[in-house]
């Protein structure tokens, strides 16, 4: 049951250097706001995680260590296994120390200054920040548009495709036939696709979230699986990154994996991280922090779930009974609330002086992910937090709707 893991109990944050709590006057231009904002979540992580780091710091050694010994591929395996039902190879399992690190290594792996990184909008601001910095186009194709998704990956400098899925910031979970175009159009085109999954733990329920490894290798569910679909044959380059620090909320232990089914090309990413970037020794307590929540912690992800879906739920019933031309329905997956202002003609400016000034609270705006009229509000928190925010944003909005 919910109540069993302390999900209502607030967790006081200030004061340990979180981004969300005590930095949010960098992006907000005021101290002591309640945030809603970057995408970690007010919840302690998992029992079974505690007690895990716990034992291994009671060791009271921290020296050099390697992520191919122990059990750590092997968890990963478990979890692909039992909770997606897909088989992955522990031989082709890579480590890194973030998702965006992976990200930041296979465009430079896979293209050159100038070339075009596709990627869907809205836009999670890191891919933006990863593609810029190095110099990569960033081409846009509208969320579940799969024509204009084709347009841009049939231009010539197209060569990569970011996918984020679940996508991040709509809560987007794709079909199975959207995965599968895709599939196709990546490998009609050439061009490389990496997938980011690390929201995926987070879908919702009567949603289902399918690996990319299950398309990867063929133009059907479950051809090559993920395990021997090369880069030179069916499928194309390809890589699926994830971690269980989204999941799990220990982001701040730094780490995530990637699954590259190329065994050269495994073996130069690996190349690249160890040497090129001097990342041989991974962080221990995340290492550990993985195996216990792949292997422990699964009744607390799943009562994590109910309760920020009951979260969102809590939102869409008070938003639309405050503006029924609203009509928000939920994210599919995730505790990022994308919701659509438009309808009611709200100045983004405006609405963002009403949240700081007056409610005191800090909520994303849309423009960070490229879309105005839109904010992003983080309900990954306890439901009375949740529900001073969404009060917030209500109060704020009827001034400035009328």
């Amino acid at each position: 049951m919910e109540h069993d893991f302390g999900f209502d109990a607030p967790v006081d944050r200030r004061g340990t250097w979180s981004v969300q709590w005590d930095g949010v006057a960098d992006r907000f231009g005021a101290a002591g706001l309640l945030p809603f904002t970057i995408s970690d979540m007010d919840f302690a992580a998992p029992p079974a995680v505690l007690r895990a780091l716990h034992e291994r710091i009671a060791h009271g050694v921290f020296g050099y260590t390697d992520w191919r010994l122990g059990g750590f591929r092997d968890a990963v395996r478990h979890w692909h296994a039992t909770r997606y039902g897909t088989e992955v190879d522990p031989e082709q399992i890579v480590y890194a120390p973030s998702v965006l690190s992976q990200l930041s290594q296979l465009l430079q792996m896979w293209t050159a200054p100038g070339d075009g990184v596709v990627v869907h909008t809205p836009v999670y601001d890191g891919f933006r920040k990863a593609v810029d910095g190095l110099g990569r186009e960033l081409l846009g194709a509208p969320v579940g548009d799969m024509r204009q998704l084709e347009r841009q990956l049939a231009r010539p400098q197209a060569k990569a495709l970011i996918l984020c899925s679940p996508h991040n910031p709509t809560g987007r979970v794709w079909t199975e036939h959207e995965l599968a175009e895709t599939a196709k159009l990546a490998e009609a085109y050439g061009v490389a696709v990496i997938s980011d999954e690390i929201h995926a733990d987070l879908v919702h329920e009567g949603r289902r979230h399918i690996p990319w490894t299950r398309f990867a290798g063929g133009d059907r569910p479950g051809a090559g699986a993920g395990v021997g679909a090369g880069f030179g044959g069916r499928g194309g380059r390809w890589a699926l990154i994830t971690s269980g620090s989204k999941a799990f909320n220990f982001p701040a232990l730094n780490g995530s994996y990637g699954i590259i089914a190329d065994p050269d090309e495994r073996t130069a990413f690996v190349r690249r991280m160890e040497t090129g970037e001097g990342l041989a020794s991974p962080s221990v307590l995340s290492l550990t922090a993985h195996i216990a929540a792949y292997r422990e912690s699964a009744p607390w992800l799943n009562a994590l779930r109910g309760y920020v879906a009951g979260n969102l739920a809590m939102a869409a019933d008070r938003l639309n009974g405050a503006f029924p031309a609203l009509d928000w329905s939920p994210p599919q997956a995730g505790y990022l609330a994308w919701i659509d202002l438009r309808p009611l003609g709200v100045d983004d400016e405006a609405l963002q002086r009403e949240l700081i000034q007056r409610e005191r609270v800090a909520i994303m705006r849309g423009a960070v992910y490229g879309c105005e009229g839109f904010v992003r509000l983080n309900l990954g928190c306890p439901r009375a937090k949740a529900e001073r925010g969404v009060d917030a944003l209500v109060r704020a909005v009827r001034r400035l709707a009328g």
